[in-house]
């Protein structure tokens, strides 16, 4: 008997056991579409994490700092990271407060979905720090910060609150009661989920006594030249601030967000393991049923293997045969659960994620893999006792 054969045999023997084969397959169609659905949603929550630290900026090192007198650091921070080019590409500070943003009638306390947006005190070199990239006008300037010039970039979405279609550049909008001329507009980098990247704007941090009644900046954000500078840089700040502030003078902290990132990828490795665990019980206990049913098979066919092998028939075409039925059944229930599967991950991602969500292709190929190897795993032991029979006893079974 040759492949073709035996798989059209297979096709036969489910078909004519329509009902007996589906809830044979039910405990692979439910396993599989478990995985692949949990899994699915691992990923998608994996991939959003990532696009929101990446959007960001990576290699981003937070540092906070204050002194119970007040004293600046700003200037001494500045002239540190100078020291460190081989590490550091730039600083700005990133103190920000929160207030109404005017422009002619419209403003910002108005807008019921988003809020008061941020505004940020940074310097020409915020915009590389955080990731940022400009879409029209042009970005703060050094000048901007020494001549405490009254300008301001804002980010895609305060744009669109407060201009809708009108070219915002050259226009003057009120922050803290001072006006500001819009210079630039940055690119949107922010997906919905994440809207307070793009619902923001960027002043001189010179501005800070205006604005905030002091000079003090607490926040910095330090912009490493890769994940292996992060580290050391972050060593050297902590060392450094060290030096300058003890727990009589005030406080600080020093992090990234790389180490987010990498508790987060541990956690989701975590979280896949533990679902596929929970999943691949389901998958199991159909596993075993592909057995159990195939032993009833086995039976049922008896004299069938007693006849193939009075007349020639070889063991080992007999255990192949069998071995094709349990591949098939499984295989079958595999796919029904990889349809199921992209179905449910549709609906979970829509409802957990708020994304349009598909299993990945290696996950799909993967699971119908998994479910051919499962079958012919558990019906090994069928297969074996099938081709096993001694043609004797085999005809005399009734």
């Amino acid at each position: 008997m040759n492949i073709r054969q035996s798989f059209k045999m297979a096709f036969k023997s489910i078909f004519s056991n329509k009902v007996r084969s589906f809830l044979t397959m039910l405990g692979i169609i439910i396993g599989v579409a478990a995985v692949v659905i949990m899994v699915s949603i691992v990923q998608g929550q994996n991939k959003e994490m990532k696009e929101y630290y990446e959007s960001m900026g990576t290699n981003k090192i937070s540092v906070y700092v204050y002194k119970f007198n007040g004293e600046d650091v700003t200037q001494d921070l500045y002239d540190y990271c100078l020291g460190l080019k081989n590490l550091v590409l730039g600083v700005t500070p990133s103190s920000s407060f929160g207030g109404p943003v005017k422009y002619m009638t419209k403003s910002t306390d108005q807008n019921q979905q988003y809020g008061m947006p941020p505004v940020y005190l940074g310097s020409d070199l915020y915009s590389m720090c955080n990731n940022y990239k400009l879409q029209e006008g042009r970005d703060l300037c050094w000048l901007d910060v020494k001549n405490y010039n009254q300008v301001v970039v804002i980010g895609a979405k305060l744009k669109e609150f407060l201009f809708d279609y009108k070219d915002p550049i050259g226009e003057k909008i009120q922050i803290g009661g001072q006006k500001f001329e819009v210079i630039g507009v940055y690119e949107a980098k922010g997906s919905e989920q994440n809207w307070f990247m793009d619902y923001m704007a960027v002043v001189p941090y010179s501005m800070s006594r205006i604005l905030t009644k002091t000079s003090m900046m607490g926040e910095f954000t330090v912009k490493a030249k890769s994940a292996e500078a992060t580290t050391e840089a972050i060593t050297r700040l902590t060392g450094f601030l060290s030096g300058r502030i003890s727990d009589k003078d005030g406080y600080f902290n020093v992090y990234t967000d790389n180490t987010w990132m990498q508790q987060n990828d541990e956690q989701n490795k975590m979280m896949s393991l533990v679902l596929g665990g929970i999943a691949g019980i389901s998958l199991l206990v159909g596993g075993i049923g592909i057995m159990n049913i195939m032993l009833v098979t086995v039976r049922e066919r008896t004299r069938e293997i007693g006849i193939r092998k009075a007349i020639g028939g070889a063991r080992k075409s007999i255990l192949i045969q069998f071995l094709i039925e349990a591949g098939v059944i499984c295989g079958t229930g595999g796919i029904f659960g990889i349809i199921l599967g992209y179905l449910g991950t549709l609906v979970a991602g829509k409802l957990i994620l708020n994304i349009v969500l598909l299993p990945s292709a290696p996950m799909t190929i993967g699971a119908f893999a998994f479910s051919v190897i499962l079958g012919i795993s558990f019906g090994m032991y069928p297969a074996v006792k099938a081709s096993g029979l001694q043609p004797v006893v085999a005809l005399r079974a009734e």
